[in-house]
């Protein structure tokens, strides 16, 4: 491989330690080492509490280990600040929950990125955001406010205003958890479309991390996969180490729903 053929890791997190977000004196998992590769796809499991949220923070840049260290695009979280802004575009976020602005339109949340980092007026925001929601279906909900939204819709436009400035990295906390059916395999099928290129994106594939409490609806051989249990990240690797894993949590994280009778 020549050096031009280099690409450093879209995430490198080494011995890091990751505090919570409701209390950065508490450490939700130790010495995290983990590499992700441009174009790869990962899926981080865990039960709930587990840190799987705080986790995917991180590696967005949102927080800094206590410990260790991250890097994004090759940039030290510790350093990011206005100098390293170009680095933290490139990465996209989708809270669990989706976390719109309840007094803005759905329009208007996905056009907030690009009014706020390009300083565009909001004429010039129409067009992008016009031919996004059109992507995602949501050009009937344009001019409604997230309460007015069903919690399905209220998710699918947090994933267009993350992605409204086209980012490289995609960060999707629980993305399925609240979807009912056809939501769930709408937002799977349109992930595998952006992992392996969008025309939204001109063809450019994404690197996607998602977290989840249920690994069946992930199931694929080309993914990556790890766990966390009990302050622990472990990576699994394709689906075959998921299926032959004897961690108790990935044996709960595969188990099917217990049926209820009335």
């Amino acid at each position: 491989m020549s050096e031009t053929d280099f690409h450093p890791a879209v995430i490198e997190m080494a011995a890091a330690s990751i505090g919570a977000l409701r209390d950065t004196t508490l450490t939700e998992v130790e010495d995290v080492n983990w590499w992700v590769q441009p174009g790869e796809f990962w899926v981080v499991a865990g039960q709930q509490y587990s840190g799987k949220s705080d986790l995917l923070m991180h590696a967005a840049g949102l927080m800094t280990p206590a410990r260790g260290s991250c890097r994004v695009f090759g940039c030290e979280t510790k350093n990011f600040g206005e100098a390293q802004i170009a680095e933290r575009l490139r990465v996209g976020f989708v809270f669990a929950g989706g976390k719109l602005f309840s007094q803005l339109t759905v329009a208007e949340n996905v056009a907030l990125p690009l009014r706020y980092q390009k300083n565009l007026a909001p004429a010039d925001a129409a067009r992008p955001v016009a031919d996004l929601l059109e992507w995602l279906e949501l050009a009937p909900f344009a001019d409604i406010t997230p309460s007015n939204l069903a919690a399905n819709w209220r998710q699918r436009a947090a994933l267009a205003r993350a992605l409204i400035l086209q980012p490289e990295l995609l960060l999707l906390d629980n993305p399925l958890g609240g979807l009912d059916g056809r939501h769930r395999q709408w937002l799977l099928k349109f992930l595998e479309q952006l992992w392996t290129g969008h025309e939204f994106f001109g063809g450019r594939p994404l690197t996607l991390v998602v977290t989840t409490d249920d690994l069946r609806a992930w199931q694929h051989p080309r993914r990556k996969f790890a766990v966390l249990e009990e302050k622990t990240f472990s990576v699994l690797g394709a689906w075959d180490g998921v299926k032959s894993a004897a961690s108790p949590a990935v044996k709960e994280l595969l188990a099917e729903p217990v049926g209820t009778t009335i």
